[in-house]
């Protein structure tokens, strides 16, 4: 389901996906991989992911002879970053510095330039209406904006005859919401089952603005070089995932002293109230998304 995202590649870069609940399952699966992997005849490996079934494929890798490099995750500042008490709010080095990192051990420096997926520029839209992407959910609770609240984003850009908002989201319980704002806001266009990864990716290049929680949308957005307004709450752009390229200045968030209490967003609101997102006013994210909209 993710191949689109490693679309335009180079003649001598190729795609393999691993089947983690079928044929690659479990240590006998992972064998397996091992073994459809080294026929490939790798002369480097680089180990973006360092968990425990990496790990396991890196070792088979060393014992037979091939050079290794693993991420570094930086696991020790971004748990001070989170910690209850005593936080230290030092921006972690990026994600993407850290993939980079991996290659140099292996001996090849990487420049961080890349731009789209689909290179330079975009397409022209040709209507003159300014195009908004809106990504309200998250996997996790801390990461999502109450939808009462997201609502009145919506509402508002709805009302706006030069803008064209699209929701992005996927899953029955975000198509519920989604149908019952179709139903008060009816210019308002759900993507929901009407597009593959490859499309939708193309619909997101030609956006003006993509307003998303710290989830996959900002990524996606990112790839195909559409600016992101991103919402955080529980997690924070410090920890190292801010969207390629993004902006820390459109960013929204609170200053709590609370915050962030986690890298991923999975921790429950010891406070109960989820304030860091809850506390956010619709009207701060309206006013920085009509900020990225002015020619």
């Amino acid at each position: 389901v993710l191949q689109p995202l490693f679309q335009g590649l180079p003649a001598n870069v190729h795609f393999m996906s691993a089947d983690l609940t079928g044929k690659h399952r479990g240590l006998w699966g992972l064998n397996t991989l091992y073994s459809e992997l080294k026929k490939q005849h790798f002369d480097y490996v680089a180990d973006f992911h360092n968990v425990l079934r990496t790990k396991y494929l890196c070792l088979r890798f060393r014992m037979s002879g091939i050079p290794v490099a693993s991420i570094d995750k930086g696991r020790k500042g971004k748990k001070k970053l989170v910690r209850r008490h005593d936080k230290v709010l030092e921006n972690q080095k990026s994600s993407f510095r850290r993939y980079a990192d991996v290659l140099e051990k292996l001996g090849f420096p990487v420049l961080l330039n890349f731009t789209s997926i689909y290179g330079e520029g975009k397409g022209p839209k040709g209507d003159g209406i300014k195009w908004i992407g809106i990504a309200p959910f998250a996997k996790h609770e801390g990461k999502i904006y109450p939808i009462e609240l997201e609502e009145q984003v919506v509402a508002h850009f709805a009302g706006r005859p030069d803008v064209k908002v699209f929701l992005f989201g996927g899953g029955r319980s975000e198509q519920e919401v989604f149908d019952s704002w179709i139903l008060k806001y009816p210019t308002v266009v759900s993507m929901i089952g009407k597009l593959n990864m490859s499309t939708e990716l193309n619909l997101m290049s030609h956006l003006d603005v993509m307003l998303s929680m710290d989830s996959a949308n900002m990524h996606l957005a990112s790839l195909v070089n559409t600016p992101v307004v991103s919402v955080w709450g529980a997690t924070h752009p410090y920890a190292g995932f801010m969207g390629w390229k993004q902006l820390p200045t459109n960013t929204v968030q609170l200053d709590l002293s609370c915050r962030p209490c986690s890298v991923y967003g999975q921790k429950p609101c010891f406070r109960k109230d989820y304030a860091c997102m809850r506390n956010i006013k619709p009207e701060q994210i309206i006013q920085k998304i009509e900020g990225m909209l002015v020619d």
